[in-house]
């Protein structure tokens, strides 16, 4: 599973979960970035909803795009789909919070006491890029954790597999506590020049795994900065 629910204790009830509010610094919230994580194809299904419905009522909500690969196409090592959503930061988070909401409370199951449920996320990030989020001597990772009360680990380097130039960061914790440390870490990559050509080939390990070849306008095409068509990028007979 993409996201795995554990518990902690909490003073609300775990039924109502709150939308995170994001707050980038100034001049940070109109900049275009995208993120790329894991879902395993039941979360990807409850995600894109019947007939496209709910990942285009995600896309009108938050002004951002939301990709998925093809159901059975998996990132490599794992039997989970990725999703990219792109967009501007504030578009970018609010359609995780989105993604993330929904999966807590369809995936979470309530056991009769009050807790607030915790679960784990794997981001993809390039290799190159970890450096900015890591730190020297782990300090910037550090902050990140302290800040957001999350959990933050990165992949080693030796997990790489021929062609696989990402590492998984995998955030574990409340939903706040993760949309806090997705927010940090977003904002350390929007700042890594670098960062944003993982955007143009979100799925190209897929087409090398997996032997598939995606169209231009597919999931895996081309990433296209055009938020106002909000259009859905899925196969829907693939599921």
């Amino acid at each position: 599973m993409a996201m795995e629910a554990t518990e902690s204790l909490h003073n609300g009830s775990s039924s109502e979960v709150q939308h995170y509010q994001s707050s980038p610094p100034p001049g940070n919230e109109e900049r275009t970035t995208h993120l790329r994580f894991l879902l395993s194809n039941a979360e990807a299904g409850s995600i894109i909803g019947k007939g496209g419905s709910t990942v285009n009522d995600f896309q009108s909500q938050s002004g951002a795009r939301i990709q998925l690969s093809r159901n059975f196409e998996y990132f490599p090592g794992t039997s989970d789909r990725i999703v990219m959503v792109s967009g501007t930061v504030g578009g970018t988070l609010k359609a995780v919070d989105l993604i993330l909401t929904k999966l807590l409370d369809e995936f979470y199951v309530e056991d009769g006491i009050d807790v607030e449920p915790q679960s784990k996320i794997r981001l993809i990030v390039p290799n190159s890029s970890c450096g900015g989020i890591i730190g020297k001597g782990g300090l910037i990772i550090k902050s990140l954790i302290e800040d957001s009360q999350a959990g933050i680990k990165i992949s080693p380097q030796d997990d790489f597999r021929p062609g696989l130039h990402d590492r998984l960061v995998t955030v574990t914790g409340t939903l706040g506590g993760q949309m806090r440390a997705i927010e940090l870490i977003l904002l350390k990559l929007v700042e890594d020049p670098y960062y944003q050509q993982s955007a143009s080939a979100p799925f190209a390990y897929t087409v090398a795994y997996n032997g598939i070849n995606y169209g231009l306008n597919g999931v895996g095409g081309k990433y296209q900065n055009n938020l106002a068509q909000n259009k859905v990028y899925y196969d829907l007979h693939t599921f």
